[in-house]
């Protein structure tokens, strides 16, 4: 494991680093390293607060209700947190994103 990561409950293959804190409308953010056949949790979740994914390497798959958005490297999706879902690799790589916490 990457110094300072943390593999969160339910997800496999995914480390997690907290970058910041609350800052006014953003909650928090993260930096995660999304390894082959990583991601989660694997049942999908919802909450009151967004996330807005941003993919610095690889390409991620978003499981968004009953679709899936395909978040290619340099791009940004905003996830709607009342939505079922939840975040994988959909590369033969490692995928690098950012996490941003919104309201």
């Amino acid at each position: 494991m990457k110094d300072g990561f943390i593999t969160p409950p339910n997800h496999v293959n995914f480390e997690a680093k907290k970058l910041f804190g609350n800052v006014g409308q953003i909650i928090d953010g993260s930096i995660a390293y999304i390894n082959l056949k990583g991601g989660g949790p694997a049942e999908k979740h919802t909450h009151e607060h967004n996330h807005l994914f941003i993919i610095v390497k690889g390409e991620a798959k978003v499981l968004l209700g009953e679709e899936e958005v395909i978040i290619p490297e340099n791009e940004a999706y905003l996830v709607e947190g009342k939505i079922p879902h939840s975040v994988w690799s959909n590369r033969d790589e490692e995928t690098i994103m950012i996490g941003i916490s919104v309201l």
